[in-house]
């Protein structure tokens, strides 16, 4: 799948940042080069290593009332992104949308610009594309205030229904609470320790998204397309992903070929294919019980999606079927899409589980508490003691 790659906000850019990173490193490719940042900070530039500068927009430069961002100010992320909406078109000519499957917005939830102005962004891409709009959208920690949850759960309210899919991860899961500071009181530590819940937030997306490049050789039978992905996310509303994998045993080379032609092979063959199958649906197992992006009841999805990847002669049919058919009964929906993703050479077997349009997701429910009390509190503190008293 091809998707061009638009963060906005500090939060959103890091994670561009970190998905481009991951396509360098790999043989993986998901934006072909075309990515964007939009913010509002002027300073975020030095924290970017591989989105070049002639893609880094800064919006709000001649607003009245933003000096360096909007310190959380959802509403004015909005009326900025609004204002500056011919230089955020511009930008977005640069993106050959003709050779792309869709756009993946980036933002976090809990500032102020990517809620606010994330939000913008979809429905301006929806009005001026007819294909697929999705939001890769980073929830606040409990750490990260109140305010934080109020910007978040608002901008739910807006950018799930615009959205043709969005796909959450929690920072309050992957993020270590206890990594603030180093022994000076830097703040290179938090930095690190958010770097490390990017990059893995990063491989997931490549592994759910992209493929390899074109080796016929690492072409398999099962191999999905962009479509398969259209189809799962196309219920709409929010996805989480799952993510498992296993180091190989080095047990191949000469005396495998030679087992393969003593006596007895046939039989063998096949009870190693059963051994293959029954790795990987154990591999599945512990993807859809694995630390989710977001935490979620696995049998609340309406459609599902596994992408398996190793090497070709690892992904047995037999374990695509077991694979289809556990997920089908843990989510309680024959709605399931299985493909392969061979890696010539690799030493390691991963299972890669989507999960569309979940409903019950306990950390939604909290955030939503949350900001409605901040919300109440905000509300108190603006009303004079004396018309409390009336």
């Amino acid at each position: 799948m091809k998707l061009a790659l638009v963060g906005v906000g500090g939060a959103g850019a890091r994670v561009v940042d970190a998905i481009r990173g991951a396509e360098a490193d790999g043989d993986r490719q998901l934006c072909y080069g075309n990515l964007l940042t939009v913010d509002i900070s002027r300073t975020l530039g030095g924290d970017l290593d591989h989105v070049p500068r002639e893609q880094r927009v800064t919006i709000g430069d001649t607003h009245r009332g933003v000096d360096d961002g909007v310190d959380g100010d959802q509403d004015l992320a909005v009326e900025v992104a609004r204002a500056d909406a011919p230089e955020i078109q511009r930008a977005l000519d640069t993106i050959t949308m003709r050779t792309l499957d869709g756009v993946l917005v980036v933002a976090g939830l809990g500032g102020g610009t990517g809620s606010g102005a994330g939000a913008v962004l979809v429905e301006r891409l929806q009005e001026l594309y007819d294909k697929p709009v999705y939001v890769l959208g980073m929830l606040p920690g409990v750490d990260e205030g109140s305010h934080a949850a109020l910007n978040a759960a608002r901008s739910l309210r807006s950018i799930v229904p615009a959205a043709d899919s969005t796909l959450l991860f929690d920072n309050d899961r992957w993020v270590d609470a206890d990594g603030g500071t180093d022994a000076d009181g830097n703040a290179d530590a938090t930095e690190e320790r958010y770097g490390r819940a990017n990059r893995e937030l990063a491989s997931r997306v490549l592994t759910l998204f992209a493929r390899g490049g074109p080796d016929p050789s690492s072409i398999g039978a099962n191999t999905l397309d962009a479509s398969d992905v259209v189809r799962t996310l196309s219920p709409g509303g929010v996805a989480s992903i799952g993510h498992a994998a296993i180091e190989l045993d080095d047990d191949g080379g000469l005396l495998s070929w030679l087992l393969s032609i003593l006596p007895g092979s046939r039989e063998r063959e096949t009870s190693d294919e059963r051994t293959d199958a029954g790795k990987i649906q154990s591999l599945v197992g512990q993807a859809l019980n694995s630390r989710l992006t977001l935490p979620c009841e696995v049998s609340s999805a309406e459609r599902a999606l596994v992408v398996l990847s190793g090497p070709p002669e690892k992904l047995s049919r037999r374990g695509f079927e077991s694979a289809r058919q556990l997920i089908e009964e843990e989510t309680n929906t024959v709605e399931v899409l299985a493909g392969d993703d061979p890696q010539v050479g690799s030493s390691t077997v991963a299972a890669t589980v989507l999960l569309s349009n979940v409903t019950s997701v306990p950390r939604i429910d909290s955030m939503q508490r949350d900001a409605v009390e901040h919300e109440r509190e905000r509300v108190g503190d603006a009303v004079p003691a004396s018309e409390e008293s009336d």
